[in-house]
């Protein structure tokens, strides 16, 4: 099976309307609203590519809990918190995982309500894992909904994206058993690392 690609990197923040109007001036790029999300998250996006994207993610203004989603009901400052990728078949990327000793965790149907109203659903794996920050991807499927990616977004380059990790071979075999590659680097707490083009010049997410 070919290696996953790159589906989108996932930037929460603890304010949503205030981590967008921040990103905008250290880009230069404002985010396009994407839409909520039933768990009282909403977000914002960027196109990185004809095939990937990030998400900024923040509680929706909306909503009447704060989420606990990627850390958010801690937060006090964005950070990049986890990552996906898209591989051609699901369910055998999960069964090839767990046969090289990584468990991807179940997959599971969500959605998120686009500003139109247009719904839109896929599937992903999931983790009982309360780890504010996940270097491992989860896996995703949009099946027959039209990739974010796709749509009219604003544009930026990915330069780089990395991790660090206080056990880098440890994440290594677990990118591995995903059939995925990402450079890693030790450090005393595991963090992603996004350095992006901009129209401003290069601006590093961390």
């Amino acid at each position: 099976m070919s290696e996953p690609l790159l589906d989108h990197l996932v930037y929460a923040v603890p304010d949503l309307a205030a981590g967008v109007e921040e990103f905008a001036r250290l880009t230069g790029v404002r985010p396009v609203p994407g839409g909520s999300h039933p768990g009282g998250t909403a977000n914002h996006l960027v196109r990185l590519g004809p095939t990937s994207y990030l998400e900024i993610i923040g509680p929706d203004p909306r909503a009447t809990v704060r989420p606990r989603a990627f850390g958010l009901e801690t937060l006090t400052e964005p950070r990049p918190v986890a990552w996906a990728v898209r591989p051609p078949d699901l369910g055998e990327a999960v069964r090839q995982a767990r046969e090289r000793g990584y468990d991807p965790g179940e997959v599971r149907p969500l959605s998120r309500r686009t500003p139109s109203g247009h719904l839109l659903e896929w599937r992903l794996t999931r983790r009982d894992d309360p780890a504010a920050v996940r270097p491992v991807p989860f896996l995703i499927d949009w099946g027959g909904t039209p990739h974010p990616a796709a749509g009219d977004l604003p544009l930026l380059s990915l330069t780089s994206f990395s991790a660090v990790h206080p056990d880098p071979d440890a994440l290594r075999r677990d990118l591995a058993a995903l059939g995925v590659r990402l450079d890693v680097s030790p450090g005393p707490e595991p963090a992603l690392r996004v350095v992006l083009g901009t129209p401003l010049g290069h601006v590093t997410l961390r």
